[in-house]
C-alpha cells in the first residue's frame, strides 16, 4: 500500500511535467486518457486493499524514515519556489500585499521547522481511514474524469476564444498538479505535510483563475490568492502554536483532545479559520465567485474535487474538537449564514456558472455547519454531502461548459427548450440538478439528516436556517430545470451535436455514478460512513432507519420507471398541433402575435430573478459586514476564554 500512496501523490506531478513538455495536442490527449485511467485504477485498488484489511485506520511513513527525510528537502525546495513565484507575479502586477502574506507565513514555517522549535515526535506522516479513502476516490475519479472532459472542451474553448493564447500544455499541467496536491492533502497526518499541500492548491488555483490573463482574470486571481494566503497564514500560526505549547504535530493528536478541546481552543480556531477561507465561506466567498472567469474544467475541479473540498475536509476532521466549543459555534453559524445567503443570491443571477458558484458556496456552508455542530449525526450528513455534492456539481459545471460551447451562451434564459435542441446535454444537466435537491438523491437526504439532528439538539436557529435555505434552493433549481424542459416551439428539432466524445464520456459516467450512488447509499452508510463515525466517536447511531431506506429505493424506482413508461406509451401518439394564444392572434411562429391594431409584436418569456428584493448588489456587502463582525466577536470570546489580552 505504501507504493500505491506514493504513486497517487507523485504520479500526477509526473504527468504534469509531461504535459508541460509535450505540445502536440493528439499526444497530450492520449497521455490524459492513460494518466486518468491509471490514477482511477490505483485509487480503486487502494480502496479495495484498505477495506479488505478489516482495519479502521493504517499509518504510513513514520517521521525519521528515509521517505520522510527526502520529503522534507522536497517540500522546502517547492515552498521556496512557490514564494519566489508569488513574489515575481506580485511585483509584475503591483500586488505587493501578496508578497507580505507569502513571505511572513513561509518565514514562520521555516523558523519553526529548522530552528529546533518543532517537537521531535515519532508520528506517522500519512494516516489512512475511511474518510481519507472517500476523499481519495472523489479526487481520483471525479478529478481525473474532468481532465478527460477538458481534452475536448479546451479545443472548443480555443476555437471560440481566438483572442486568448492557447496555453493548453500549461493548463493540463496545472490540473494534474492539483490532483497530486489533493491526494497528498487528504492522506496527510503531519501538519507540516498538510500545510505544504494546502499552499500548493492555493497557488495552482491562482494560476488557473488567471489563465486568460485578461484584466478581470488577473484581478480575480489575486483576490483568490490573498484570501487563501491569509488562510494559509492562519494555518501556519495554528501549527506553530500547536507545536510550541501543546507538542502536537499531527492531526490525530489534535482529535485526541476531543475530551478537553477547551485547552486547544486558539490553535483549533486558527485552523478552522483557514478552512473557512479555503471553503469560500462569508466573508471570503468573493474569491470563488470570481473564479468563474476561468475555463469550465478548472471551475469543475475547484468546486467538486479539489480546493474548496480541502476546507470542508479539514472541518470534518476537526469536528470532534469543535463539538460544544465556541469555535464550533463560529463554524456552524458562519456556515449556516453562508448557506442561507448564498442560496438567496443564486435566485437573483441568470449566468449558469454563477448560479453553480453560489450553489457551491451555499452547500459548503451547510457542510461547515454540520462540522461545526460536530455530533455523530451531523458529521454523517456532512460526509454524504461531500460525496454527492462532488459528483453532481462536477456534472453540472461540465454540462454548462458544453452548452456554452454548443450555443455560445451560458445564460439560463438561452437554455429554454434545450431538451429539444440538445437532448443529451439537457438530460445530464437535469440529472445533475436533481441530484442537488430532489428525492431520492443523497443531497436532500443528507439535508434531512442534518435538520433532524439539529432539531434533536434543540438548535432552533440553525434548523430554521436549513429550512429557509432549502426552500430558496428549491426555487433556483426548479426555475432552471423547468426552463430547460420547456419550449415555445412545437416543432423544434434536435440540432447537430457539437460536443466531443471525451466530453460526453465524462458527462455520462458522472450521470451514471450519480444514479448508482442512490442505490449504493445504504451500503455506503453501513460499510463506510458508520464505521468511520464509530472510530472517531466510539459509537455510531442509525441516522436513517431501514424503513426510510426502503422508501428511498421505492422513490428512486418511481423516478425512473414512471417517466420511462410515460415516454414509451406516448412516443407514437399523434397530437394535433395548434397555435398558442399569446394575448392576440398568433403569428404562426409561437413567439409573436398581432395585437388589436394589427401590429406584430414579439412575445418574451423570462424568469423573475428578484434582483430588486435580495440581489447580490443590495445584500452582499451587508452579509460580509455581518460575518466579519461575528468572527471578531467570536475571536474576542475565544481570547477571553483563553486568558489572552487582545488590547
Amino acid at each position: 500500500m505504501e507504493g500505491l500512496i506514493l504513486f497517487l501523490i507523485l504520479f500526477p506531478f509526473f504527468s504534469a511535467a509531461l504535459f508541460a513538455l509535450i505540445k502536440n495536442n493528439t499526444a497530450r490527449r492520449y497521455i490524459t486518457y492513460a494518466s486518468a485511467a491509471l490514477i482511477i485504477c490505483a485509487a480503486v485498488v487502494f480502496a479495495a486493499l484498505f477495506f479488505s484489511s478489516g482495519r479502521d485506520s493504517i499509518s504510513f511513513f513514520s517521521a525519521g524514515g528515509i521517505i520522510s527525510e527526502c520529503a522534507t528537502y522536497i517540500t522546502v525546495a517547492v515552498e521556496v519556489f512557490l514564494v519566489a513565484l508569488i513574489c515575481v507575479l506580485s511585483v509584475k502586477y503591483k500586488k505587493y500585499y501578496c508578497i507580505l502574506l507569502s513571505v511572513v507565513q513561509a518565514g514562520l514555517m521555516f523558523w519553526y521547522e529548522f530552528s529546533g522549535a518543532e517537537p521531535e515526535l515519532q508520528i506517522s506522516n500519512v494516516y489512512v481511514d475511511r474518510l481519507s479513502v472517500i476523499m481519495l476516490l472523489i479526487v481520483a475519479i471525479v478529478g481525473s474524469l474532468i481532465t478527460v472532459y477538458a481534452c475536448g472542451y479546451m479545443k472548443d474553448y480555443c476555437r471560440r476564444h481566438p483572442d486568448v493564447a492557447d496555453r493548453r500544455p500549461f493548463f493540463f499541467a496545472l490540473m494534474y498538479v492539483f490532483l497530486g496536491a489533493m491526494c497528498g492533502l487528504v492522506l496527510s497526518n503531519s501538519l507540516l505535510w498538510l500545510y505544504f499541500f494546502w499552499e500548493i492548491t492555493s497557488v495552482i488555483s491562482f494560476l488557473l483563475i488567471s489563465y486568460t490573463k485578461t484584466g478581470e482574470a488577473v484581478r480575480n486571481a489575486f483576490r483568490a490568492l490573498w484570501m487563501n494566503l491569509f488562510g494559509g497564514l492562519s494555518m501556519a500560526v495554528g501549527i506553530v502554536v500547536f507545536g510550541l505549547y501543546f507538542s502536537v504535530t499531527d492531526l490525530q493528536s489534535i482529535i485526541a483532545f476531543s475530551g478537553s478541546a477547551g485547552s486547544i481552543i486558539i490553535p483549533v480556531a486558527l485552523l478552522a479559520l483557514a478552512a473557512l477561507t479555503k471553503s469560500a465561506q462569508l466573508p471570503f466567498s468573493s474569491w470563488l465567485l470570481g473564479a468563474m472567469v476561468a475555463p469550465t474544467p478548472s471551475s469543475a475541479l475547484l468546486h467538486s474535487a479539489t480546493m474548496v473540498k480541502a476546507g470542508v475536509y479539514l472541518l470534518i476532521r476537526l469536528s470532534p474538537v469543535l463539538q460544544g466549543q465556541i469555535t464550533g459555534s463560529l463554524v456552524a453559524y458562519i456556515g449556516g449564514f453562508t448557506f442561507l445567503a448564498a442560496s438567496m443570491f443564486a435566485i437573483t443571477v441568470s449566468d449558469g456558472k454563477k448560479v453553480l458558484a453560489y450553489s457551491t458556496v451555499s452547500n459548503l456552508g451547510l457542510i461547515a455547519m454540520c462540522a461545526g455542530i460536530g455530533t455523530m449525526e451531523t458529521v454523517w450528513a456532512g460526509v454524504f454531502l461531500i460525496i454527492f455534492h462532488a459528483v453532481s456539481k462536477s456534472l453540472c459545471f461540465q454540462t454548462v461548459g458544453s452548452i456554452e460551447n454548443a450555443t455560445g451562451s451560458r445564460e439560463i434564459e438561452s437554455m429554454r427548450g434545450l431538451i429539444k435542441r440538445y437532448p443529451w446535454l439537457a438530460l445530464t444537466l437535469c440529472i445533475g440538478m436533481m441530484c442537488m435537491y430532489l428525492a431520492p438523491f443523497g443531497m436532500l437526504i443528507s439535508k434531512w439528516a442534518a435538520l433532524k439532528s439539529l432539531i434533536d439538539a434543540s438548535s432552533s436557529i440553525l434548523a430554521i436556517i436549513i429550512c429557509f435555505g432549502s426552500a430558496t434552493t428549491l426555487v433556483y433549481w426548479t426555475k432552471w430545470i423547468t426552463t430547460v424542459i420547456s419550449s415555445t416551439h412545437h416543432d423544434r428539432q434536435p440540432l447537430k451535436n457539437k460536443t466531443s466524445v471525451n466530453q460526453f464520456f465524462s458527462l455520462i459516467v458522472h450521470a451514471i455514478i450519480a444514479v448508482l450512488l442512490c442505490f449504493a447509499f445504504p451500503w455506503i452508510s453501513q460499510a463506510v460512513v458508520n464505521p468511520y463515525i464509530a472510530s472517531v466517536y466510539g459509537s455510531s447511531s442509525a441516522v436513517i432507519s431501514s424503513g426510510n431506506l426502503f422508501v428511498m429505493m421505492m422513490i428512486l424506482a418511481l423516478v425512473i420507471v414512471v417517466p420511462t413508461c410515460c415516454y414509451l406509451t406516448t412516443k407514437h401518439t399523434k397530437f394535433k398541433k395548434v397555435d398558442r394564444y399569446i394575448a392576440g392572434v398568433n403569428a404562426g411562429d409561437q413567439e409573436s402575435f398581432y395585437d388589436s391594431f394589427g401590429e406584430k409584436k414579439a412575445q418574451t418569456l423570462s424568469n423573475w430573478y428578484m434582483e430588486d428584493i435580495f440581489g447580490e448588489k443590495r445584500l452582499y456587502k451587508p452579509c460580509v459586514v455581518i460575518s466579519v463582525c461575528f468572527i471578531l466577536y467570536c475571536a474576542a470570546v475565544i481570547a477571553t476564554l483563553s486568558g489572552v489580552t487582545l488590547f
